[in-house]
Parts: C-alpha cells; sequence; structure tokens
C-alpha cells in the first residue's frame, strides 16, 4: 500500500511538471506544434525515462537481467504491454493534457481502474469485495469532481477526450498484463520497466513520429528552446519513481488494488499545487471536499480489508 500511495505522490508531480513543459512557447507557438507536441512529449517522455531507469539498473548492476527477461515469455508480454501503455496510454494521456488541462489526466484515472479491476477480475481472478467497488466508485466520483474545475482551460475537448479514452483503455489492458509478468520472480520491477519505456520510446520514434512526419518538429525542440527538455526530463525522472513504485505495488497487492491506490494523483496534484505553487484558486469547498474523498476512499478500495480493519 505504501508503494501505490507513493506511486500516486509521485505521479502527481509528473503531472504538474509535464503539464508546465506543453504550456511552454515551443509547444504553442504554431498550429503544427500544438498538432505534434504531444506526440512529441510522449516520446522525450518514455525516451528520457528509459534512460532514468537504464542509469538505475546500471548502478545496481542488472541490466544483464533486462537483457535475459527479453527472451523470456514474460519480458515479450511487457513490451506488448508497453505498446498499449505507452504509444496508445501515454500519447492519450498528454492529448488530455495539452487540449484539457492537467487536471483533466484526473478523469482518465478515474476510468481506468475500473477498466483493469474489471479485467483482472476476469482474467487474474483477483477477486474484490462488493464494498471495495462501492470505494472505487466513490474514489472515482471524487475525481470527476476534481476535473471539473470552473478554472480547467479547455482548448479541444473532443481532442482530449478521445484522448481519455486512448489514456483509460491503454492503461487498463497495460496494468493487468504488467501484473501477470511481476508475479513471474524470474522478471524484477525494475526490468519490466526498462523493457516497457524503451519499448515505448522505439515505437514512438520509428513507428508514431514518421508517421505524422513528426520528427523535424522533435529535432528543433533541442534548440533555443531554453529549459523546455529539462523540465520534460524532470517530469520523465518523476514518472520512473512513480512507475517503479507502481510495479512493486501491482507485484506485492494485485492490479486493481494498486490502481486504486494510484488514482490519488489527482488529489496530491491538488494539495501540491495548493502547498507549492500556492494556487488560492483551489481552495474552495468543492475542491477540498473531492480531495479528500479521493484520498480517504482511493486508500480504502486498494486497502487489505484485514490489514485495515484488524491493524
Amino acid at each position: 500500500m505504501g508503494s501505490g500511495i507513493l506511486a500516486g505522490m509521485t505521479w502527481a508531480f509528473e503531472t504538474m511538471i509535464l503539464g508546465f513543459a506543453l504550456t511552454m512557447t515551443p509547444m504553442v507557438s504554431t498550429e503544427q506544434a500544438v498538432l505534434l507536441a504531444p506526440f512529441a512529449s510522449t516520446f522525450l517522455h518514455d525516451l528520457f525515462s528509459a534512460i532514468w531507469i537504464c542509469i538505475y539498473n546500471g548502478f545496481h548492476g542488472t541490466l544483464p537481467d533486462v537483457f535475459r527477461s527479453l527472451k523470456s515469455r514474460s519480458g515479450m508480454f511487457v513490451a506488448l504491454a508497453a505498446v498499449i501503455g505507452g504509444p496508445v496510454g501515454m500519447t492519450g494521456y498528454v492529448l488530455s493534457v495539452a487540449n484539457m488541462g492537467a487536471s483533466i489526466g484526473a478523469v482518465a484515472s478515474a476510468v481506468y481502474p475500473a477498466i483493469g479491476a474489471v479485467l483482472a477480475f476476469f482474467f487474474l481472478k483477483e477477486k474484490m469485495s462488493w464494498y471495495r467497488w462501492i470505494f472505487l466508485f466513490l474514489s472515482m466520483l471524487g475525481v470527476y469532481g476534481l476535473s471539473y474545475s470552473p478554472y480547467i482551460n479547455i482548448t479541444n475537448f473532443w481532442l482530449g477526450f478521445a484522448g481519455t479514452i486512448m489514456c483509460a483503455t491503454g492503461w487498463g489492458i497495460e496494468a493487468v498484463i504488467i501484473a501477470k509478468c511481476v508475479r513471474d520472480h524470474s522478471l524484477s520491477q525494475a526490468s519490466a520497466l526498462q523493457i516497457r519505456q524503451t519499448t515505448s520510446a522505439l515505437v514512438h520514434g520509428m513507428v508514431i513520429l514518421p508517421l505524422l512526419n513528426g520528427w523535424p518538429f522533435t529535432f528543433s525542440l533541442f534548440s533555443n528552446t531554453g529549459s523546455l527538455i529539462p523540465v520534460i526530463a524532470a517530469a520523465a525522472f518523476f514518472a520512473t519513481v512513480s512507475y517503479l513504485l507502481y510495479y512493486r505495488a501491482i507485484g506485492q497487492i494485485g492490479a486493481s488494488k494498486a490502481m486504486a491506490l494510484n488514482i490519488t494523483y489527482a488529489a496530491w496534484a491538488v494539495l501540491f499545487s495548493i502547498l507549492l505553487l500556492h494556487d488560492q484558486n483551489l481552495l474552495n469547498p468543492v475542491t477540498i471536499i473531492c480531495t479528500i474523498v479521493v484520498l480517504v476512499f482511493g486508500i480504502l478500495a486498494g486497502a487489505d480489508n484485514k490489514t485495515l480493519w484488524k491493524g
């Protein structure tokens, strides 16, 4: 549970930083930039994340394990999960953030645990007590309440909505595949994440960007763009930490519980925005109540009832 909650907290940092990057001048300077920014930033995000996790594995001497894992059945399924969760899920997430504001990512997060929990029930035989389904539903309602803030700057609702559907479906399916793979003790969470992020970056770089003729724009981001690249790299760092914790939670408590804990990132993002960015607009009764609802019911939905009530 601790890993799941910390995964949500670090993803909240990632969301805030990535949302800031998407508002910087290179990303909104032209119509072409607005169109290509979600795809270019997703590629750079996952590329830097792959570099961060490579450094982590190199420091711990586990890079040879990654290459061995690639040849295993679990490793190949992680690569499949990467295609679904990265190019599909992460691109959808960035589309949502770019077109409907950072808090709309909360909508995607509110939907994907439900999709993932249903899939985990059928394919992984993970049982959820009736009251945990209620807690999950109440937590999702709280996230929706946060997402409908009057301060959201919506630029293209339908494109953002399409991104939300992509994100929810991609991440829900990915979580179930990862849960199946990390049960194989020969595949560590760090190795799984290395395969995931590297595969995602390769698919973006070799398939999606060429199809969109997005490489010239992507290369242009490395020149005369100030702090944009370091900001994306910083977002990728927090994403890497969040994924490691999230994969650990999936391996230890199951996909449905881990996802329920992970969606608390929407509430953490509100708290961090108030405490660190001094965003006074968020200090209103609806936002405060919804934040408390998400945190409390998200944790209850991910908790083991025996541990919760007897501990």
